[in-house]
C-alpha cells in the first residue's frame, strides 16, 4: 500500500515508533486493574448475622464467660448443610442447650433473617462494597449487577466512542478518555452510596473502552506490517503485567476506596504526557486533512532522523501517492459499511461471534476467584502469570502459522478444557485449578489474536468502528457471563458446558476468516475485496494445478 511505502521512507520501525508505542502501552497496565477490580473491591468477606440476645438471655449465668468466644455464636447462629455458620439467618432465641455437645441438635428450632445487620470478618479485607452496603443474602445479586453495569459502560463506550474516534481522531479520544477515567474513577472511590458507585463505574467503563480502542489503532497504524505482531504482543503483555500489579496493590491496600483511588489517579499522569502522541496519519489522510498528515509525517521523520525523506513529503506528493485510496473514500463511514460488501460482511459476522465468545468464557473464569479455594491474591497472580507463556506462544504461532489457525486452536482448546473440568471431582482442587488456569491462558491468547486480527482485517476508514463493534460484542459477552452462573441453581453442570461449548463453536466459525499474515493493512474497503479475490483466485489455481498433476 502507498502509506506503507511512505512509512518505510521516514524510518519504518524507528525511534518514534518505539517511544510512541511505549507511551501508549504504559496506560494498558491499569486496564486490567479496572476490569478485574471487583474481585477485590467487591470481595465477599466471611459474615454472619449480628448476635441477638433477648433480655432474659443477658441474665444467663455463662453470658459473661461466653462473650468474645465462638460458643456465643454456637448458641446464636445455626449451621448450614456444610456445618458452617449460616450467613443469612439466626436463632430467634439463644439455644443454650447447644453448649452441651452430647445433646442432639433440634432441626425445628425457629430462625429469623438478620434483622440487625451482619458481622463481617475483617481479617482479609478491611472494607469492601459488600460489607459497606450489606450486599449479601437477599441483596447479593447487586454484586454481580455492579460488574454488569461497569461492563455496560464499556459496551456503550465501544458503541459511542469507537465511532467518534473515526470522526474526530484517535488522539483526541485517547486524551479525553484519560481525563474521564481519572475523574470518574476518583469519584467512584468517594461514592456515598451504591447507586452513585454504579453510576461512576459506568462512566469509568465508557472511558476504559474509549482509550483501549483508540490506543490499539494509534499503535497499529504507525507500525510497519512486519512488526505488528510483536508490537501487539508486547501491548498484551503489559495488560498481563497489570493483572499481577492488581494483585500486589490489592494485597497492600485492603480498603476498597483507597484501592479504587490507587488505580484511577495514575491516569492524570498519563494525561500530562499525552500531548506527545501523534495523530494517525492514515486517519488524517482518509478524513481529508492531508496538510496535517504531512506535518505529522515530517515530525516522525525528524524523530527518526530522516529529515531529508520527510522534507520530500508535501501535500501534493501525499495526495498523488494515495490518489487511488482517496478516490474510493467516502466523507463519512458508519457501521452499515461493515456489512456493505460480501468480504467485509463475512468478516463482520465471524469476528462478532469470536469477540463475544472469548469475553464470555474469559470473564466466567476470572471473575470467580473466591471459589478456587486458595488465596485470592495468589490465584490472581497465577491467572496473570499464565498469560506470559500463553501470549509468547500465540505470538510465535501467529508469526509462523498464521492468525486464523492460531485463533481457532486456542478457542477450541479453551472450550475443551472448560468442559473437561466438569468431570474432575471436587476433591481434586489442585487439578481443577490447574485446568482453569490453562483454559484462562488459552482465552488470553485468543484475545491477543482476535485483537490483532481485527485491526488487520478492517480497512482504515472503518477500522476503529469495526474494532469498536468487536469490543461491543465482547462487552455483551462480559455482561451475559455472570448471568450464566445463575443456571447452576437448576443444574450445576450447565454453566461449565455453556462456557465451554461457545468458544468451540466460535473456533469453528473463525475458520471462515481470511488469513492476514504478512498482508499489508487495507486502506479502503475496495482494497479488502481485491486482496481477498486475489487470494481466492490463487487458491483455485493451486487446486486446479493439483488436479492437473
Amino acid at each position: 500500500m502507498a502509506f506503507g511505502e511512505l512509512l518505510e521512507q521516514i524510518g519504518g520501525m524507528g525511534r518514534f515508533q518505539l517511544i510512541h508505542t511505549m507511551l501508549l502501552t504504559i496506560p494498558v497496565l491499569f486496564m486490567a486493574s479496572h476490569n478485574l477490580l471487583q474481585n477485590f473491591t467487591a470481595a465477599i468477606p466471611e459474615h454472619h448475622c449480628q448476635v441477638h440476645l433477648a433480655p432474659n438471655d443477658s441474665e444467663h449465668p455463662n453470658i459473661t464467660h461466653l462473650q468474645g468466644t465462638g460458643q456465643l455464636l454456637r448458641v446464636s447462629i445455626p449451621l448450614d448443610n456444610k456445618q458452617r455458620l449460616e450467613k443469612c439467618r439466626r436463632f430467634t432465641d439463644a439455644q443454650w442447650y447447644l453448649l452441651n455437645a452430647s445433646v442432639p441438635r433440634v432441626n425445628e428450632t425457629k430462625t429469623e433473617p438478620c434483622a440487625e445487620g451482619w458481622f463481617y470478618d475483617q481479617t482479609q479485607f478491611t472494607s469492601t462494597i459488600i460489607s459497606e452496603w450489606d450486599l449479601v443474602c437477599d441483596r447479593r445479586k447487586l454484586r454481580e449487577m455492579a460488574q454488569s453495569i461497569y461492563m455496560g459502560g464499556v459496551l456503550v463506550g465501544a458503541l459511542v466512542l469507537g465511532g467518534l474516534a473515526d470522526r474526530f481522531g484517535r488522539r483526541a479520544l485517547t486524551i479525553w478518555s484519560f481525563f474521564q477515567m481519572a475523574v470518574t474513577g476518583t469519584c467512584a472511590a468517594f461514592s456515598p452510596n451504591y447507586a452513585s458507585y454504579c453510576f461512576f463505574r459506568f462512566l469509568t467503563g465508557m472511558a476504559h473502552s474509549g482509550f483501549g480502542l483508540s490506543i490499539a489503532c494509534l499503535i497499529v497504524e504507525w507500525i510497519p506490517t512486519q512488526y505488528r505482531t510483536i508490537t501487539i504482543a508486547l501491548t498484551g503483555l503489559s495488560y498481563t503485567a497489570g493483572q499481577i500489579l492488581l494483585a500486589g496493590l490489592a494485597y497492600s491496600i485492603r480498603d476498597w476506596r483507597w484501592l479504587q483511588l490507587a488505580v484511577s489517579v495514575p491516569y492524570l499522569a498519563f494525561l500530562l504526557y499525552s500531548w506527545w502522541y501523534a495523530e494517525s496519519a492514515r486517519w488524517l489522510i482518509q478524513s481529508g486533512q492531508a496538510s496535517k498528515a504531512v506535518g505529522v509525517l515530517q515530525r516522525v521523520a525528524r524523530i527518526n532522523k530522516r529529515e531529508e525523506a520527510g522534507a520530500r513529503i508535501t501535500t501534493e506528493v501525499l495526495l498523488s501517492s494515495m490518489e487511488k485510496e482517496l478516490s474510493s473514500c467516502k466523507s463519512r463511514y458508519t457501521i452499515s459499511d461493515l456489512v456493505r460488501t460480501p468480504t467485509i460482511r463475512r468478516i463482520f459476522f465471524c469476528l462478532s461471534m469470536v469477540w463475544f465468545s472469548v469475553s464470555f468464557s474469559y470473564y466466567g473464569l476470572v471473575m470467580d476467584l473466591q471459589n478456587f479455594g486458595v488465596s485470592i491474591y495468589l490465584i490472581q497472580v497465577i491467572f496473570g502469570a499464565v498469560d506470559f507463556p500463553a501470549k509468547l506462544i500465540v505470538t510465535i504461532t501467529m508469526s509462523y502459522i498464521g492468525r486464523r489457525v492460531s485463533l481457532t486452536a486456542f478457542l477450541v482448546t479453551a472450550g475443551t478444557i472448560i468442559i473437561t473440568n466438569l468431570f474432575v471431582p471436587l476433591e481434586m482442587q489442585t487439578l481443577r485449578t490447574a485446568l482453569a488456569v490453562i483454559g484462562k491462558g488459552c482465552l488470553s491468547a485468543a484475545f491477543n489474536c482476535v485483537f490483532l486480527f481485527t485491526t488487520e482485517l478492517y480497512p482504515t476508514p472503518v477500522r476503529q468502528t469495526g474494532l469498536g463493534f468487536g469490543s461491543t460484542m465482547a462487552r455483551v459477552g462480559g455482561m451475559v457471563s455472570p448471568l450464566t452462573k445463575m443456571l447452576e441453581d437448576y443444574y450445576s453442570f450447565l454453566p461449565p458446558i455453556v462456557y465451554g461449548v461457545i468458544p468451540i463453536m466460535a473456533g469453528i466459525i473463525a475458520c471462515l476468516l481470511p488469513e492476514t499474515l504478512n498482508v499489508p493493512l487495507p486502506d479502503t474497503i475496495e482494497d479488502e475485496e481485491i486482496v481477498q479475490e486475489k487470494i481466492l483466485l490463487q487458491s483455485q489455481e493451486k487446486a486446479l494445478f493439483k488436479e492437473t498433476c
